[in-house]
């Protein structure tokens, strides 16, 4: 497994395939950070569906209001949904959505953000300055490139399981 220098800034996502391991990026975007942890620690994360897959640029996931329903309809219903916490300001930096970031996704309005993210599986600058990057994978990316492609996928892939490390 990757070196965890920071097992409170560390997350554990477990998929079908294997665990990947993100490090957060609280010196840059802090309340994102703190938000991630916050629903990972409160179990919210588990068994939410990656509701929009797209070859080539990412995988979201992260609607804990509508993504780990059995049923059919929520599942479509995905993506519209986040926490019940307030929505976070946008924490744009300099920091390029490179391939293995984590970016928060959001609605039009920048200031939207909620417990909703992506992970970029390709290099896609073309969002940079755009959406919060805070985090970013350290190891197996080669399970999320497993991940299966869809707006939703027919049978979405779930993350099984999101622990922050210093609690794993």
């Amino acid at each position: 497994m990757a070196e965890i220098k920071d097992p409170e800034n560390t997350i554990l996502m477990e998929l079908k395939d294997g665990t990947v391991v993100i490090e957060l990026l609280p010196d840059v975007a802090p309340k994102h950070s703190e938000r991630m942890k916050e629903l990972a620690r409160s179990g919210a994360y588990d068994n939410v569906v990656f509701h929009r897959v797209i070859d080539g640029f990412m995988a979201q996931t992260g609607d804990v209001a509508n993504g780990n329903a059995e049923k059919d309809f929520n599942i479509r219903m995905a993506g519209t949904g986040g926490s019940d916490l307030p929505n976070l300001p946008a924490e744009f930096s300099k920091l390029p959505h490179d391939r293995g970031t984590l970016g928060a996704a959001r609605s039009q309005n920048p200031d939207s953000a909620n417990s909703q993210f992506f992970i970029n599986f390709n290099d896609n600058h073309f969002l940079n300055g755009q959406y919060t990057v805070y985090g970013r994978v350290i190891e197996g990316m080669e399970h999320v490139d497993k991940i299966l492609r869809g707006e939703p996928p027919m049978n979405p892939d779930r993350m099984i399981s999101v622990k922050v490390a210093a609690d794993a």
